[in-house]
C-alpha cells in the first residue's frame, strides 16, 4: 500500500507498524487521516514516537475516528470524562491490563479502538504486547472455524472491575456492562474474521454446559496468547499506541515495580459485533 503523507514501517509481517511524519497534536488533513486509518486497518496496531499531546489534543485525535467512550469503572480527571488515566508506581497493588484482553468487551457495543499516550516510562520494562486475532483465527483448522462460528459468548464486566475495586479499596459502581457477542467476529471494515473472547471479560459460552464452555475457552485463551502472532512495543516518553480492539488483544507487562509508568488513554466507541460467513 502506498502512502503519500506518512511513512509506515511494519514491525512484524503479521501485526504492528511504526508511523512517521505526522504530528498528532495538529489537525490531520483528509489525506493524512485516511492514510493513518488505512495503516491501522492494515497493521491492526500502529505506533508513534515523540507526540507531546495535551489532553484536549489527545481527545481531538481520537474524535477523528468516532465518538469517545467513557469507561464504566474509571471516570476520567475532572473535566475530561473521556480520559482514562493509566498510572502505576511503588504504591500500586495492581496495574491496568495485566491479562490478555480486548478493552471493555463486556459493553454491548465494545470500543472500536484505544489510543494510549505514555508520558513517563520506567527505565526498563513496561512493554505492551499485542496479538492479532485475525492471525489466531486463520491458524485454526477448518472444522474448528466452522464449530466456533456458531457460538455466542457472554462477556461480563463485573468479573474484572469488582475484583479491581476490591483490591485497591475503592467503592465502584454496583452494576457493570454485560453482553453477548459472537465468538468469531467479522471486522466491519476489512471483512476479516477474528476471535473475540478473552480471559478478562468473557464469562462463558452461551447454551453450552459449563465443562464444555471452560474447555473451549481455555483452548482459545492459550491459542490466542501464542507468540506467533504478537508484536511487543517498547515505550518511550511521549509514545502513542493506537490499537483496533475489534481484531487485537493486548497485555501490559508489570515488570518495572517500583518504577513509575504513567499516561492517558482515550477510547473510541465501536459498534455491535457480528459474524458474517464468507
Amino acid at each position: 500500500m502506498g502512502y503519500e503523507t506518512i511513512e509506515v514501517k511494519p514491525v512484524t509481517a503479521t501485526i504492528g507498524a511504526e508511523i512517521f511524519g505526522v504530528d498528532l497534536g495538529k489537525p490531520l488533513g483528509n489525506q493524512q487521516f485516511k492514510e493513518v486509518h488505512d495503516a491501522l486497518m492494515a497493521h491492526q496496531v500502529i505506533f508513534f514516537r515523540d507526540q507531546k499531546l495535551s489532553l484536549e489534543q489527545h481527545k481531538a485525535f481520537g474524535r477523528l475516528f468516532g465518538e469517545l467512550h467513557i469507561h464504566p469503572n474509571s471516570p476520567g480527571p475532572e473535566g475530561h470524562p473521556e480520559i482514562l488515566p493509566i498510572h502505576a508506581d511503588a504504591n500500586s497493588k495492581r496495574i491496568a491490563g495485566e491479562r490478555w484482553h480486548s478493552d471493555v468487551s463486556c459493553d454491548p457495543e465494545p470500543p472500536m479502538g484505544s489510543i494510549l499516550n505514555l508520558k513517563v516510562v520506567p527505565p526498563v520494562g513496561g512493554d505492551t504486547i499485542f496479538a492479532s486475532m485475525y492471525a489466531a483465527y486463520d491458524a485454526l483448522s477448518e472444522p474448528m472455524k466452522k464449530f466456533l462460528s456458531g457460538l455466542t459468548a457472554i462477556h461480563d464486566g463485573s468479573m474484572n472491575y469488582s475484583r479491581t475495586n476490591q483490591l485497591i479499596g475503592v467503592e465502584g459502581p454496583k452494576t457493570f456492562p454485560r453482553a453477548e457477542h459472537p465468538v468469531i467476529r467479522t471486522h466491519p471494515v476489512t471483512g476479516r474474521q477474528a476471535i473475540f473472547v478473552n480471559p478478562v471479560f468473557t464469562h462463558s459460552i452461551k447454551d453450552v454446559p459449563e465443562a464444555e464452555s471452560k474447555a473451549i475457552l481455555d483452548f482459545l485463551y492459550e491459542h490466542c496468547g501464542r507468540a506467533h502472532w504478537q508484536v511487543r512495543f517498547r515505550w518511550q516518553p511521549d509514545s502513542v499506541a493506537f490499537w483496533d480492539n475489534r481484531c487485537v488483544q493486548h497485555i501490559a507487562m508489570w515488570d518495572y515495580y517500583p518504577e513509575v509508568r504513567s499516561g492517558y488513554r482515550v477510547t473510541v466507541k465501536g459498534d455491535k459485533p457480528f459474524y458474517r460467513a464468507h
